[in-house]
């Protein structure tokens, strides 16, 4: 599956949306990948996790962990593909950490999985908790790259798709972005 073909499943399901967009990293920015809009089709989730699972598979990861909450539909199969535990992190007043009764065993080698990464940040935040547990990153899958590459989590990263998609800082909006009313699609706010 090439890169092109993702984006335009990406297309066809309407989960490339274009207006303004303020992304989980801050930056604003014209289009939005909206992963759920395309992971709620099961042949879609089923052929992007297929595509990462294999990339993985010869690691044998003990657990695959998402961060919440894009992460978590796509990890979840992930780790069906893979047959191992899967598991979300979320932040609790600011800090990525485990709930739910989730644990992190040392020694386990944790694939950690997200939908779309941007700056990376919830992902090196992930990294740090996979860390502190004492486990063992065994890499960083993920569909969408809009570094364009430009990210690096130091460990082995894939990715379907790399694109480059612009953003701006909120004081360097150009004229033609701040015009179209702005919306903040993700989940970095939610309350948990």
């Amino acid at each position: 599956m090439t890169s092109d073909e993702v984006i335009d499943i990406f297309k066809k399901t309407g989960a490339l949306l274009e207006g303004h967009f303020i992304l989980t990293s801050g930056y604003h920015s014209p289009h939005y990948f909206q992963c759920a809009k395309v992971l709620q089709y099961p042949e879609y989730n089923h052929l992007f996790s297929k595509a990462i699972a294999d990339h993985f598979r010869s690691r044998k990861p003990d657990l695959v962990i998402s961060p919440a909450v894009g992460g978590i539909v796509l990890g979840t199969e992930i780790g069906r593909q893979l047959n191992t535990r899967s598991v979300f992190s979320e932040r609790e007043n600011g800090v990525m950490t485990l709930r739910r009764g989730f644990e992190i065993n040392k020694g386990e080698k944790v694939l950690v999985c997200e939908d779309v990464v941007t700056t990376g940040g919830s992902v090196f935040e992930v990294i740090e908790l996979v860390k502190r547990y004492g486990a063992i990153l065994a890499g960083v899958g993920f569909i969408i790259d809009r570094s364009n590459g430009k990210v690096d989590f130091a460990t082995d990263q894939f990715s379907l798709a790399k694109m480059e998609v612009i953003k701006f800082p909120e004081d360097k909006l150009p004229d033609w972005l701040s015009e179209i009313p702005v919306t903040k699609p993700g989940s970095r706010s939610l309350k948990t």
